[in-house]
């Protein structure tokens, strides 16, 4: 015996077992080492998976039939189902009389899609496709394995689409699956736009619908695509659904519709004459806003001031937007040229930059360039040029319509002014004021243009003139106390501020407040340092002032504008 035994020790050594262990000192003194095997548990499974191929030691057989065709069975162990779903856990551990019996009977689920979840449960391996993953979640989610059922929402939402969304999002509603409804509800919020223009929209009920419309985080370039969105879904049922019209009209921010586009729905809309309240809803709106007596209009989601261009040395490509709640800048995609001393605006949810000049170029050349951002894509595109080049032009937004007023090229002074029309994508002069304005603060106000201050290349103006488009013609109106080029002019709740600007001599910190009622300028509180060519917007009732020429230059500064 004793000879026998360095021979088997010998042996031993040198099989040398393939394993990886972690060694752990264990707590029965010196002499002992607890050894854990890492593979342990999915070798374990791969013997079972053999046990299953084999048809050894099972102990239950699953009789899978859909609509009445023919039934599949399948050999499993109970064991390792009840470790992968505690459906099966609770069936087979509990009271139930599945616990003892040896088969058991699934319907209206794909054979198929029940052989892929055994499959899970041996190999701990799915294979998520187009053609099963509807029918894989509804059958994950019914008994209750949670790893496939998310390995499918993750699949479904990497494949959402405009086409699909809706579909899926009610699918998802009726198995009770609030993961993949919530990302379905995102995707439309964010592609409201594509997903509106589907079939599948149409479908939606009409409390589904105001919900959708109610949402304030859906994200399009203007309210009109909500609008007609509204619009549609009525046309798609029009005699069962015209009486919805009031409660979805409710649901849309009509205040920030803009004007023209609501003149043009109350002219041309249909559905309005099956609906008499609702046209008179629109109408009372409509006056109000042109009269400038109406709330401030809702916004969806985040606002934010987009500053463009500049001039730092030469003229600048760069963008970049300032988001107030969030107290950041975020940047954003350069210009395609170069630019400063530009006029700038928002149009249906686009950003659009006008004229200026290009400082970067041996000649310093003026620009007569219409351009266009997205802020969806974060993409600049090109529109109709301006029919003269205008360095720093003043732009304003009345019906719909862009007009550039006044700027310079060269040393012609200009006092035209220029409209563009984005359904016709045409530049046309309407009357010129009655002086030549260089950095003219310029807004618009209640459906008027109102032109402020400038330089004429020999004066600076304290003058003040309005354009009525209905009339193509401009009146006089008070004068401010100073003169000033280069200032900021914005309006809120129908008064027109003045800010700073140069007043041939200094520049200035000072403010005045135009009424547009009483056709009187006063006072405000002066900013804490002077400025001129900087550029003013208004978000949540606040003014914002942004850059500064630190000393007076032709065609210095860029211009923020909110969207």
């Amino acid at each position: 015996m004793e000879s026998l035994a360095p021979c088997r020790m010998n042996c031993l050594w040198r099989k040398k077992p393939d394993f990886s262990a972690i060694v752990v000192p264990s707590i029965r003194g010196s002499g002992y080492l607890d050894y854990t095997v890492e593979t342990h548990a999915s070798r374990s499974m791969k013997v079972m998976e053999e046990f299953r191929q084999k048809d050894m030691l099972c102990d239950l057989t699953i009789h899978v039939t859909n609509n009445d065709k023919n039934t599949v069975d399948f050999k499993v162990h109970k064991v390792v189902l009840a470790s992968c779903s505690p459906y099966f856990r609770a069936m087979f551990t509990s009271s139930f009389k599945e616990r003892h019996a040896s088969e058991v009977t699934i319907q209206d689920l794909n054979p198929q899609v029940v052989g892929k979840l055994i499959d899970y449960a041996y190999t701990a391996h799915i294979t998520v496709g187009k053609q099963c993953a509807l029918h894989l979640l509804l059958a994950a989610m019914r008994y209750q394995v949670d790893d496939v059922a998310k390995a499918c929402c993750d699949f479904l939402t990497k494949h959402l689409d405009a086409s699909n969304v809706i579909g899926i999002s009610r699918f998802a509603e009726d198995i009770g699956c609030p993961e993949l409804l919530q990302h379905c509800w995102q995707y439309v919020n964010t592609h409201f736009s594509q997903v509106t223009k589907e079939e599948e929209f149409l479908s939606l009920t009409h409390c589904q619908v105001v919900a959708l419309f109610t949402h304030n985080n859906l994200k399009v370039l203007c309210e009109s695509e909500v609008y007609k969105a509204c619009t549609d879904w009525v046309r798609g049922d029009l005699e069962s659904r015209v009486q919805y019209l009031h409660a979805l009209l409710n649901a849309v921010k009509i205040y920030a519709l803009p004007p023209n586009f609501l003149k043009n729905v109350l002219k041309s809309c249909d559905i309005l004459s099956k609906a008499d309240s609702c046209k008179d809803l629109l109408w009372r709106i409509y006056d109000a806003i042109i009269q400038g007596n109406f709330p401030p209009a809702p916004k969806r989601g985040p606002q934010l001031i987009y500053v463009a261009g500049g001039y730092r040395q030469r003229s600048l490509s760069m963008m970049e937007a300032f988001d107030p709640i969030r107290n950041v800048w975020i940047k954003l995609a350069d210009m395609e040229t170069p630019c400063s001393g530009l006029g700038a605006c928002t149009l249906l949810g686009l950003l659009y930059t006008v004229g200026g000049r290009n400082y970067s170029l041996p000649n310093n050349t003026e620009s007569n360039l219409l351009c266009c951002y997205n802020p969806m894509t974060n993409q600049w595109s090109q529109r109709a040029p301006l029919n003269l080049p205008r360095n720093r032009v003043g732009v304003g937004v009345v019906d719909g319509c862009i007009y550039a007023v006044g700027g310079s090229q060269g040393f012609v002074h200009h006092n035209t002014v220029e409209r563009w029309d984005p359904e016709s994508n045409i530049w046309t002069f309407v009357r010129p004021m009655s002086v030549a304005r260089l950095g003219a603060g310029v807004t618009a106000c209640g459906g008027f243009l109102y032109v402020v201050g400038g330089y004429d290349g020999m004066r600076r103006w304290n003058t003040a003139e309005k354009y009525h488009p209905d009339t193509d013609t401009w009146h006089q109106l008070a004068s401010m106390s100073s003169p000033r080029s280069g200032l900021g002019l914005v309006c809120v709740n129908s008064f027109l501020y003045a800010i700073g600007g140069y007043d041939g001599h200094v520049q200035l910190n000072s403010t005045e407040r135009y009424d547009t009622v009483g056709n009187l300028w006063e006072p405000r509180a002066p900013m804490m340092h002077c400025r001129s060519a900087h550029g003013v917007a208004v978000h949540e009732g606040l003014i914002y002032v942004l850059g500064q020429s630190n000393c007076y230059h032709r065609g210095r500064g860029h211009k923020p504008v909110i969207t």
